[in-house]
């Protein structure tokens, strides 16, 4: 994640949340605390592919959908 000290405003899952500029998708999945497998991560309503998390900076009042894979039979 790249800090800039200025802060950008997101949508994560329907809630605020205020990340440094210049965060990126694996930024911001890493700052939550949630593994990089399993999950899938919109923005915008576009599906980010994982090979592109580390590349796909976040901007000022994107609307992120993080999703969990779940097994059930």
């Amino acid at each position: 994640m790249t800090t800039t000290g200025a802060q950008i405003a997101l949508t994560v899952n329907g809630d605020a949340r205020d990340v440094a500029a210049g965060t990126t998708v694996a930024g911001l999945v890493a700052d939550i605390g949630l593994p990089d497998r399993g999950i899938a991560v919109a923005v915008d309503g576009f599906v980010v592919p994982c090979g592109k998390w580390d590349t796909t900076v976040l901007r000022d009042d994107d609307t992120v959908e993080i999703v969990t894979a779940v097994q059930g039979g």
